[in-house]
């Protein structure tokens, strides 16, 4: 599965001791495959226990799987890696240091030959990338969530990593700081091509972000129901997102995936899936918007917008 893909996830498992003991365990998800191409955005949806922390944790190198391989850039993971950056949910940041000081932190670990210099210089140009230049020396008891967030997005960048995992960073914010780093993190991985794998529980954020949202069934026993590719332009502004033709099937169909199918799914897989092979969605491309692409209906519920 490794071909074309910089990140291979080969039949992972991850099983924790059941209460009790006597050799039981729990399985949290299992005969999990997934390839992410290089410069590819992905996003990861599931509800709560189906084991997606658990799956960007193995990714990162800080969790291994129970059994099964993740293969990055042709090299099997072990333990983490300068090469695989995480953005988490909390900022993170060193409180005794500036925004200057936090950044040029992870610089100096990725590259610690360089001349203080260079590793100023490599910190201010990715913090100026965030859009705090002017900032470098205050320190995070000084900055708003929002600032702090992007502190952690230019620490995390300047290490020029292979890999960006994202722990759903934007969960904690306020809704119009949230889409205000929306649209810088999305900025960002278009301008450097940056590939990205992040879990988050809104659908709204895996619309605008992802070139393809993977959806995971209910845990325990959690699985790769299905794949769906974001068939709204790459070029996509905020915006003009609802006035697309797809904007509202594919909404549509990622509601009622995580309302229903996510649940069933898990205890009755649909007929034909093959794990190695989950199946793949296009909902609401139309043939004259996407050539030789088959058009998929939305499933029509109660929760349509």
């Amino acid at each position: 599965m490794t071909d074309g893909n910089i990140i291979s996830i080969e039949g992972i498992a991850r099983r924790y001791p059941a209460p009790g003991g006597k050799g039981k365990s729990t399985t949290i998800f299992e005969n999990l495959w997934l390839g992410v191409r290089r410069g590819e955005f992905v996003c990861t949806i599931g509800h709560s226990g189906c084991g997606k922390t658990t799956v960007l944790n193995i990714l990162a190198g800080l969790d291994a799987p129970s059994e099964g391989t993740v293969i990055v850039d042709g090299q099997a993971i072990d333990g983490p890696s300068l090469d695989r950056a995480v953005i988490f949910q909390s900022h993170a940041l060193l409180p005794w240091l500036s925004v200057q000081g936090n950044v040029a932190f992870a610089v100096r670990s990725r590259w610690p030959d360089w001349s203080a210099a260079r590793i100023e210089e490599q910190a201010r140009r990715f913090i100026a990338l965030v859009g705090l230049a002017g900032s470098e020396r205050k320190r995070p008891a000084e900055l708003s969530g929002g600032m702090k967030q992007r502190v952690g997005i230019a620490r995390a960048l300047s290490i020029e990593p292979k890999i960006l995992l994202m722990d759903e960073p934007f969960s904690a914010l306020d809704a119009l700081t949230r889409g205000t780093l929306q649209d810088e993190a999305r900025r960002i991985c278009m301008e450097t091509g940056q590939t990205t794998y992040m879990i988050t529980h809104d659908i709204d954020e895996a619309i605008y972000l992802a070139d393809r949202i993977v959806l995971m069934t209910n845990g325990p026993g959690a699985r790769v129901a299905e794949i769906v590719e974001n068939p709204l332009p790459r070029d996509r502004a905020r915006t003009d997102l609802y006035r697309h033709p797809s904007y509202y099937p594919l909404r549509n169909h990622l509601i009622e995936f995580l309302v229903t199918r996510s649940r069933t799914l898990r205890d009755a897989p649909a007929d034909g899936w093959d794990p190695r092979h989950p199946p793949v969605v296009r909902p609401g491309a139309h043939p004259e918007l996407v050539p030789g692409e088959p058009s998929l209906h939305s499933v029509p519920n109660a929760l349509s917008a």
